[in-house]
């Protein structure tokens, strides 16, 4: 299982997700550009020491993530999701990617997706911090296909 970040804008969140792939110890890949310096302060913080335990990749834009996907599924977590996480079934070889904060996933990045997924929120509220979402679909995954 890896996680994937669409051009995050966010460094505090990257760096969190940088914290995720370290202590549950799967792949994190981040798909440029980015809406910030990749050096910035504030996500070297978020990150704290756990870079090195983190197995991070970047990549140039999203024709290069493509070209480089590992096997499995590309699991598209977004607001606009067609299934819910009570009842999606992870694989253990797929990969869950979040889209740019202040805009989501393009249509273009929905089409590749392999399922959509959208976790459950109360109906008066817009959405979920990207970094928590990345941990609440992450653990699941992971508890589902029994990688703890």
């Amino acid at each position: 299982m890896r996680l994937a970040l669409f051009q995050p804008d966010i460094p505090q969140n990257v760096g969190a997700c940088i914290r995720l792939s370290a202590c549950f110890g799967v792949g994190l890949d981040v798909i440029e550009p980015v809406g910030f310096r990749f050096d910035d302060r504030a996500m070297k913080r978020a990150a704290l020491d756990y870079g090195p335990l983190a197995h991070m990749t970047r990549h140039q834009d999203w024709d290069a993530f493509q070209a480089s996907r590992h096997a499995g599924r590309l699991v598209l977590f977004t607001t606009k999701g067609a299934t819910s996480l009570a009842d999606f079934r992870f694989e253990s070889d797929d990969t869950l990617l979040f889209g740019k904060e202040t805009s989501g996933a393009p249509d273009h990045v929905h089409a590749a997706a392999d399922a959509r997924v959208v976790i459950p929120i109360r109906p008066d509220a817009r959405s979920l911090n990207l970094s928590v979402s990345a941990g609440i679909a992450l653990w699941e995954g992971l508890r589902q296909t029994n990688a703890f």
